[in-house]
C-alpha cells in the first residue's frame, strides 16, 4: 500500500505511567490522524508497560519488556504490519542508546530533547543517522506555532534586517520544592546526573532557548559567557543560569533560565532587536506576536489571519479568534515528521534542510550549547566558543 493511503504506525519507549511527556506525545501525534500508535516498552517495568499498553487498547504482544527486544521483534514483522517510527520519552541517559538501537534496526526515529546525555554521544548519533539515512527528528516543540513561523518568516525573507540584540528566557518554579524528595519522579531524574547529564537546567529549557532564537533569527551563538546557581541543598545540577550571547552577524545576546524563580509557571519568551525592526513572542500568548518598527505604531499579529506568511498559515488548524496552544504546535512538529517519513517511504527523501522540525544537527548544538554553557560557568564565567 501506498505510504500517502494509510496512517503511519508509531511505537513508542518511555511514556509509561507517572511520566508526563509521553502523554503529551501520544496526544500530539494523534491529532491530524495521520498516526496510529501501535507498540511500546513505556516503562523499565514490565508490569508498567502492560498496564500503559492495555490502557492505550494495544495488543499485548506489541508490549514488550525491553526496547532492545522491540526493536527486534519489529524488524521481523512484514513490512506492512512493522512501526514506521518510534518515539523516544526517556529520561536523557537512554536516549542515545535507544537511538541507536532502532535506527541500526531501520526504524525513523522521533526524540525528546536534550538528544542524547553528552556531546561524544551526539557526534556519534550524527553519523549514525547520515549513514542510515533515516528520518530523525528532535521535538523542539515550539517551533510549531503558527506565529513562530511567521516571525521565522520576517527574519529569514530579510524584512527584519541583522540582528542587533536579543533577549530569550524560560523562567519556571517547577523546582522551587524538593520534589525529588517527595517521590515525584519527572524531578527526580531531573536533578540526577547520572540521568540528566552535565545540565539540568540547561539541558530541560536552555536548549529551548537555543533552538527557539536560531530557528526564528537564523544567527547563530558563536561565543557565551555563562553563570549558573544551584540554591536548594542537596542538588548537584544547576537550577538557574544567567549568559551573555555574541551572535555570528555581530549581535549581542541575554539568556537567562531558571527552575526556582517564584511564581512562574512556563515563562518561556523572547524579544528580537534588529536593525529594520524587532518581535516579542511569548510561549504562555502564543497567539499574539509584537511587531516594533521604528517611528511607527507597535502592531499585533494574530493567529489565522491571512497577512500571516504561508508557513504560519500551513499550521494553523482553527478559525481566527479559536486559541491554539502548545497541543497543536507539538502536532504541527509531528505533521512534518509525517511528511518527511511518507517521502522517505515514497522513495523521495527531503534533504535536512528541508525538515520543518529540528534535525539531529540541531540536537548536537544543543547538546555543544549545554556544554559550554558548564564549562564557561566553572571556568568562573569565561567566554567559550560555541
Amino acid at each position: 500500500m501506498e505510504p500517502w493511503k494509510r496512517r503511519l504506525r508509531m511505537g513508542m519507549v518511555g511514556g509509561g505511567e507517572g511520566a508526563f511527556i509521553g502523554g503529551v506525545h501520544r496526544m500530539a501525534a494523534a491529532l491530524d490522524q495521520q498516526i496510529e500508535l501501535v507498540a511500546g516498552c513505556f516503562s523499565r517495568d514490565p508490569e508498567n508497560t502492560r498496564r500503559t499498553g492495555q490502557a492505550l487498547y494495544l495488543d499485548p504482544a506489541r508490549c514488550y519488556a525491553s526496547y532492545e527486544e522491540m526493536a527486534a521483534r519489529e524488524a521481523q514483522l512484514p513490512p506492512d504490519k512493522r512501526i514506521d517510527f518510534v518515539t523516544i520519552v526517556t529520561p536523557n541517559h537512554l536516549h542515545f542508546p535507544i537511538a541507536q538501537t532502532f535506527l541500526t534496526a531501520g526504524f525513523h526515529v522521533v526524540c525528546d530533547k536534550p538528544m542524547t546525555f553528552t556531546v561524544d554521544e551526539a557526534e556519534r548519533l550524527v553519523q549514525i543517522v547520515e549513514e542510515r539515512k533515516l528520518v530523525f527528528a528532535l521535538t523542539h516543540n515550539y517551533t510549531g506555532h503558527p506565529l513562530v513561523r511567521h516571525a521565522r518568516h520576517l527574519f529569514r525573507s530579510g524584512t527584519m534586517g541583522t540582528v542587533r540584540k536579543v533577549i530569550v528566557e524560560y523562567l519556571q518554579d517547577f523546582l522551587m520544592v524538593p520534589h525529588e524528595k517527595l517521590g515525584q519522579k519527572q524531578a527526580a531524574w531531573r536533578v540526577d546526573p547520572s540521568q540528566s547529564g552535565e545540565g539540568g537546567t540547561l539541558g530541560d529549557v536552555g536548549t529551548h532557548c537555543v533552538n527557539l532564537l536560531e530557528y526564528i533569527t537564523g544567527d547563530p551563538i558563536v561565543q557565551l559567557c555563562a553563570d549558573k546557581s544551584t540554591f536548594l541543598p542537596g542538588r548537584t545540577l544547576e537550577e538557574d543560569v544567567n549568559a551573555l550571547l555574541r551572535f555570528r552577524g555581530g549581535g549581542k545576546g541575554v539568556l537567562t533560565i531558571s527552575q526556582v524563580a517564584t511564581g512562574e509557571e512556563n515563562g518561556l519568551k523572547l524579544r528580537v532587536y534588529a536593525t529594520e525592526g524587532a518581535i516579542l513572542w511569548e510561549q504562555e500568548n502564543p497567539n499574539d506576536l509584537h511587531l516594533y518598527k521604528y517611528g511607527e505604531p507597535r502592531q499585533t499579529l494574530t493567529r489565522g489571519q491571512g497577512y500571516l506568511s504561508p508557513a504560519a498559515r500551513e499550521c494553523t488548524r482553527v478559525p481566527t479568534g479559536h486559541p491554539e496552544g502548545y497541543l497543536e504546535a507539538f502536532a504541527t512538529i509531528y505533521d512534518g515528521v509525517v511528511r518527511a517519513i511518507r517521502r522517505h517511504l515514497d522513495a523521495r527523501p527531503l534533504a535536512t534542510e528541508e525538515y520543518e522540525f529540528a534535525s539531529v544537527y540541531d540536537g548536537l548544538r544543543g547538546m555543544k550549547f549545554i556544554h559550554a554553557a558548564v564549562q564557561s560557568a566553572n571556568a568562573g564565567s569565561t567566554w567559550v566558543d560555541l
